[in-house]
């Protein structure tokens, strides 16, 4: 009898030990709100106008000489804390002969942008911090091992500001 006890008790025992699986379940809940981006600007929508001198060298275009600073602002609408990466977009024709450079009206010649000392490129898009918009500069190239006319020229190209 001390046996069926010692044996019912050290059953007992180990039941107690055993961890009882207990089962909860709550309801979780997910809300926000979407918004559209607000909408920025360049120049309050007007042209950015950067004019190189009208007696420039056809010998002295070297991708050196002629730098010029863009001058832009842009401007967003009320809201924008909300949205962390607003970026800046160069979009233009490149010259044939360097990818790196914007096609102008005239033969040979193309403008290179930099963004804060680095090439901007055409059809490249960087991203800035509100508020702080990146120095930006062009200066005038010419083909390698060419001879440039003299002539008037121009070249075009878009800046478009947007959040992501």
């Amino acid at each position: 009898m001390h046996k069926t006890w010692a044996i019912q008790g050290l059953l007992r025992a180990g039941l107690l030990l055993i961890p009882i699986a207990v089962q909860a379940q709550v309801n979780v809940t997910f809300r926000g709100t979407l918004i559209a981006p607000p909408q920025c600007t360049i120049n309050d929508g007007g042209q950015v106008d950067v004019a190189f001198s009208d007696q420039i060298g056809i010998n002295s275009v070297d991708g050196v000489n002629h730098r010029k600073k863009v001058n832009y602002q842009i401007s967003c609408d009320k809201g924008t804390n909300d949205y962390s990466m607003l970026t800046l977009t160069l979009n233009g024709n490149a010259a044939v002969f360097d990818e790196q450079v914007l096609k102008t009206t005239k033969d040979n010649l193309g403008i290179k942008i930099y963004q804060s000392n680095r090439p901007f490129l055409p059809g490249s898009t960087l991203t800035i911090v509100k508020g702080y918009p990146p120095l930006l500069e062009a200066v005038l190239v010419k083909k390698s091992n060419s001879v440039l006319t003299e002539g008037p020229f121009e070249a075009w190209a878009t800046l478009r500001a947007d959040y992501q």
